[in-house]
């Protein structure tokens, strides 16, 4: 699993928060309380620093440091891919430098937003990172955050040029081009969820597992649920899909990772604050919120956990 043995990309993986103090500075020990709150509950990965971990707001050294303390907290027992994405590739070489040099197992990289790349210009930049590193690299498609798509035929371009592309992260919401990536990629490239909702049909269809945003605030119930549908037992695993969902949509009623954050701070885990341009939920969806984790019995489990 890690770093001299083959790395998996399946099962249940949190697209952890960075957890910030009152005044909005990084809180390195939440930080490690929420790793082994993870490790407790059964996670397979870690994820610092994606889009749940608000990477678009911390400074180089903070996005450096959430990496090297992921790493050092997880002492190897479960993977940790690090989010070293951007939209400039000098950029994103350095922080996937970074990562190996620190010790992750993988990292995430997601497709370059806002200045659009074509086809050919998304094939050369994960090319140059994947060369860049030895240890293996995760795509990440969403559209929906980026402005582009990355087709499968680039993808399985990329796949075939470089061995250690292994993976991607799909939130294109795009059922019929998650399909088209399973039947054409190789069956040792894996397949994940970006979207919690999407898991279970994705699982079904031959996915691998997910990068949750909701195993934050409930681990064990994701890794249940990707346990079982990796063992090809769907009843258990729809089971829990329709115990979650409440959850899955609550955790999107406003821009991620606002909610997660507002759930794990009622729930007594370490999150804080969000950073601006984003602000804290409005009043009538924070009630939402508080109604679905209600309903499911998260609060007061959680925060019991949350005190071991």
């Amino acid at each position: 699993m890690g770093l001299n043995g083959n790395v998996r990309i399946e099962g249940a993986m949190t697209a952890m928060v960075t957890p910030f103090t009152e005044d909005g500075k990084l809180d390195v020990e939440g930080l490690r309380k929420n790793v082994e709150f993870q490790i407790a509950n059964g996670i397979s990965g870690l994820i610092p620093c994606g889009t749940t971990g608000e990477s678009p707001t911390l400074s180089h050294d903070e996005h450096d440091l959430v990496i090297e303390e992921t790493v050092k907290a997880a002492r190897g027992r479960v993977l940790v891919i690090a989010g070293t994405g951007s939209n400039s590739t000098q950029e994103a070489l350095r922080l996937s430098k970074h990562a190996e040099e620190a010790g992750a197992d993988a990292v995430l990289v997601v497709s370059p937003y806002y200045n659009k790349p074509t086809q050919e210009g998304l094939y050369r930049h994960f090319k140059a990172i994947a060369e860049s590193i030895s240890i293996p690299v995760v795509v990440y498609n969403i559209q929906g955050r980026t402005g582009v798509n990355i087709e499968t035929a680039t993808l399985a371009r990329m796949a075939q040029s470089c061995s250690n592309i292994i993976a991607v992260k799909e939130a294109s919401g795009n059922v019929a081009q998650m399909m088209d990536v399973l039947e054409q990629l190789p069956k040792t490239f894996s397949v994940v969820s970006g979207d919690d909702n999407m898991t279970m049909p994705l699982m079904a269809l031959g996915g691998r597992g997910v990068i949750s945003v909701v195993s934050n605030l409930i681990p064990k119930k994701v890794s249940d649920m990707c346990a079982a549908a990796l063992k090809g037992d769907f009843a258990a695993a729809r089971k829990l899909h329709f115990e979650m969902l409440p959850l899955f949509k609550a955790a999107f009623i406003e821009t991620n990772p606002i909610p997660i954050k507002a759930a794990m701070s009622l729930a007594g885990l370490p999150s804080g604050p969000v950073r601006m341009p984003l602000c804290e939920m409005q009043p009538t969806n924070l009630d939402k919120l508080k109604a679905a984790l209600q309903k499911m019995g998260v609060l007061k489990a959680t925060a019991a956990k949350a005190t071991v």
